[in-house]
């Protein structure tokens, strides 16, 4: 498969391996341990951890020290095509394409189901790990993939924004409380993250997920803005709502980290 013909989902039996490392970047997201247990060959590993930021707000990009040493390791180049995967159905894979398009870079594909579904159809793993050679990126931060605490305050009832909590339903109704306050942000629509992968598929995305979304008011002629506790979970959505075509998706990376322990945000429970 040519680089200039990858779409934003692949099918794990569609990756034509071996991937040309000069011209695509496979990074495997998964936990140290799997990586060293088995990943898809050509993979580079990327620790999940290293994407967020330090406590007690793990949400927003890394420092831009740190966003500068992950890719140079990755030998990130302009015409540089990202292929990503972890093993949880698309959370960490979903916070690297946001990280992706942070930097202004658009090539990048997610393999549908990551590592379980490429293990489900049978495709083969190695594990000796892969580096590759390092670069010295030129990073510009683009913010128009993400929205602030203080614009979501300024805008919250704006009729063209629907916000999807993609948290549990324990924490939407605020039964699960894992900030100093507990509930939702006013008007939001809760949908789990993990309502939308198909289990019985190897976590690939539900084949009906667009119809579920429409049925409750995640709609692609809105702006969609994302979020969970610490971006995270809503990794997935953002990507999920990206591969559904919707054309305006953001992240609120603060999430409920920081909208929840923020003393004059309203809440809904």
């Amino acid at each position: 498969m040519a680089q200039a013909t990858l779409p934003l989902l692949i099918e794990p039996r569609d990756l034509a391996l071996p991937i040309d490392a000069r011209s695509t970047r496979l990074v495997d997201l998964c936990s140290t341990d799997q990586y060293l247990a088995g990943h898809i060959p050509g993979a580079v590993h990327l620790t999940p951890s290293r994407t967020t930021s330090p406590a007690p707000r793990p949400g927003p990009l890394p420092g831009f020290a740190e966003l500068q040493a992950i890719f140079s390791e990755l030998g990130h180049h302009e015409d540089l095509h990202y292929i990503v995967y972890d093993d949880e159905g698309g959370g960490w894979a979903g916070r690297f394409i946001w990280m992706l398009d942070c930097i202004g870079h658009r090539h990048y594909s997610y393999i549908n189901g990551g590592l379980k579904a490429w293990i489900e159809d049978g495709l083969a793993l190695e594990t000796a790990p892969n580096q590759v050679e390092t670069s010295v990126p030129q990073l510009r931060i683009d913010n128009s993939h993400t929205i602030t605490l203080s614009s979501l305050l300024a805008d919250l009832r704006n009729p063209d924004r629907v916000i999807w909590d993609a948290r549990s339903p324990q924490e939407y109704r605020g039964e699960k409380v894992v900030a100093s306050k507990g509930g939702h942000i006013p008007g939001a629509i809760n949908f789990e993250w993990t309502a939308g992968m198909d289990p019985a598929r190897g976590l690939r995305l539900h084949a009906d997920l667009a119809e579920q979304l429409q049925q409750l008011g995640i709609v692609p002629d809105k702006e969609v803005v994302t979020h969970c506790q610490t971006h995270h979970r809503s990794g997935f959505t953002y990507l999920a709502a990206k591969i559904l075509g919707y054309p305006r998706v953001k992240a609120y990376a603060g999430s409920w980290s920081e909208w929840g322990n923020h003393p004059d945000t309203p809440v809904e429970s």
